[in-house]
């Protein structure tokens, strides 16, 4: 059994090798620069006076595959939709003179595709929004943290924009999106040869 299922795996990972669209990781425009710790990414820009971390995590990131029968319409040609990572991710502003980091929980929408009606529709939402001590590693649940589900709309734009003025924006969003992907992808194949490794071993 194990020798088939090494041979299996070989064979998948030569497959997924020829689907690999990046061999090494998309960069994401703006400057930000990309720190990798395992499935944990940690993208960080400084500007004036500020320094803006964004860190997601690859885990669970690939939404369960939507109906089939829409992906069938798209791409007749294809047999598997492309799988997309839409990880969640948090983004810290930490302004140098102050000892509080604003933390702004953001994800990914599942219902990107209902939005035609709205000219210019965000692909993130702001989901959380908490102030936390700067530097401390663990963060309190004592903090308050505002739910932007109730939120006053002309608020949420405000934050939006803060963000947008700091570089998370749809195209950042966009560009994470594609990082995510690679990075997932490349981690996918790294664990399909450990696993054959494993299998291999006597």
């Amino acid at each position: 059994g194990d020798k088939a299922f090494a041979q299996f795996l070989t064979d998948e990972i030569k497959e997924e090798k020829k689907i690999q669209k990046h061999k090494s990781l998309p960069k994401v425009s703006g400057g930000w620069e990309l720190e990798v710790h395992g499935t944990e990414a940690k993208l960080v820009r400084k500007i004036a006076g500020e320094k803006i971390t964004v860190t997601f995590n690859i885990n669970n990131s690939i939404p369960p595959s939507a109906d089939e029968e829409t992906q069938e319409e798209q791409k007749p040609d294809e047999q598997e939709p492309d799988l997309t990572s839409t990880p969640n991710f948090v983004v810290e502003v930490i302004k140098d003179d102050t000892k509080q980091t604003l933390v702004l929980d953001c994800h990914y929408p599942e219902d990107e595709v209902g939005h035609e009606g709205e000219e210019e529709s965000d692909i993130f939402t702001i989901r959380e929004v908490s102030f936390q001590p700067t530097g401390e590693a663990d963060w309190k649940d004592t903090n308050y943290t505002l739910n932007t589900d109730s939120l006053d709309w002309a608020l949420y734009d405000h934050l939006m924009d803060f963000l947008a003025d700091r570089g998370v924006d749809n195209t950042f969003a966009d560009e994470l999106i594609e990082l995510s992907t690679a990075l997932e992808h490349q981690e996918y194949i790294k664990f399909l040869e450990d696993l054959k490794s494993f299998v291999k071993c006597q």
